[in-house]
């Protein structure tokens, strides 16, 4: 028992394949206008469904071919082919048109078709979205779905594309005050400037389109934009590399002071180890910058192109104010110097500067004294 059972479920199975299978194609879809569409277009269909007999029928008596459509005041008018003879049958109208089985049924040594045109107006819509043209399906005799031919459009809300667009213009002259901006500050924006164009013109370009080509529109703004966030990356690391390029100079310029020690015979100067290290910390962080606009870090860049500028503007300024000590610091600045040149040593060290500086000041008053007694002797 348990076997036949087993045999009459996959007979009965087999069946419903065998019914699920569509008794019906549909070709030569013709829709015009084609495209994208706004409301209230007046759009025609044109088309045809081949039977496919299934069995002994050309189509199962016990289905139903149902045909609809989201279009508004939809007129349907179809022919029934047989055998290449064509019978109109009667008009309609609705978003549904559906034919029985009994009406489709017919030998299967038959060839069978229907012509149908159905003609409508596309439908008002709160926002840009698909609606649905033309759906045939075949249904059996418990209202299930056999099998369905679908095909939509978009009908296109136009304040959703006048919203589009302003969008992106708005992005373009944010675009465009960013680069007036970088240009102000001496940042080269060649590269930013081309990007502005190309986004421009995509513009422009999707304002030039008619609503029919909804999808070129859109695919232009789409470009727009992502050419509008290339450019604003070119931009970013333009004004990294700006950066970078001005912490090199106190950098450039440290290096010329150093030069000048050497050409000086200073190089042994008590302080220049330090301006040197502040000039090494200046160029780890200048390195790093550079190493960070590799990686596409362009804000860390800068902040470490910021701090090598100021570390090499330390180091500078050190420099520049040892270099005018060792040449402008007069006799008691040449005097300190001498005691902490490590080769010569000085008795009695600061007491001796002292006793020096006091006879010199002895002997320019007593210079000054002999002056003025000359003078008065002279009457």
């Amino acid at each position: 028992m348990k076997g036949l059972t087993k045999w009459f479920l996959i007979a009965v199975s087999l069946i419903f394949c065998i019914q699920a299978v569509s008794a019906f194609a549909v070709s030569s879809i013709i829709i015009d206008p084609q495209g994208s569409l706004t409301e209230g277009t007046q759009v025609l269909i044109t088309y045809k469904v081949d039977f496919t007999a299934s069995g002994d029928e050309t189509f199962p008596s016990g289905d139903e071919l149902q045909m609809s459509t989201d279009l508004e005041k939809a007129k349907w008018s179809y022919s029934l082919v047989l055998d290449g003879v064509d019978t109109p049958q009667p008009a309609t109208s609705g978003r549904v048109l559906t034919v029985s089985g009994w009406v489709l049924s017919y030998p299967s040594s038959m060839e069978e078709a229907l012509k149908v045109t159905v003609e409508g107006t596309t439908p008002a819509v709160s926002q840009t979205g698909n609606k649905t043209l033309l759906k045939v399906c075949e249904y059996d005799s418990h209202n299930n779905v056999i099998s369905c031919i679908e095909r939509t459009t978009t009908i296109v809300n136009p304040k959703d594309v006048q919203a589009k667009i302003a969008e992106k213009e708005t992005a373009l002259q944010s675009f465009r005050s960013h680069i007036d901006e970088k240009s102000a500050l001496g940042i080269d924006t060649a590269a930013a400037e081309a990007k502005y164009s190309e986004a421009e013109q995509k513009i422009k370009t999707a304002k030039s389109l008619t609503s029919t080509q909804y999808v070129l529109i859109f695919s232009n703004l789409d470009a727009a934009q992502a050419v509008v966030e290339d450019g604003e990356i070119a931009l970013d690391r333009a004004w990294a590399e700006n950066e970078v390029n001005n912490a090199q100079i106190p950098i450039n310029n440290v290096d010329k002071v150093i030069e000048w020690f050497r050409a000086n015979d200073t190089r042994n100067d008590a302080q220049l180890p330090a301006i040197m290290t502040k000039r090494e910390i200046a160029v780890s962080y200048l390195v790093t910058a550079q190493d960070e606009i590799s990686n596409g870090n362009f804000d860390q860049a800068r902040v470490k192109a910021q701090d090598a500028f100021n570390k090499g503007n330390e180091s500078y300024t050190d420099a520049l104010k040892r270099k005018y000590e060792l040449e402008n610091g007069g006799i008691f600045t040449g005097l300190f110097n001498l005691l902490k040149l490590p080769n010569i040593k000085l008795p009695g060290g600061i007491f001796f500067i002292v006793g020096i500086v006091v006879v010199v000041v002895a002997v320019v008053g007593y210079v000054i004294y002999r002056k003025r007694s000359h003078w008065d002797e002279l009457g």
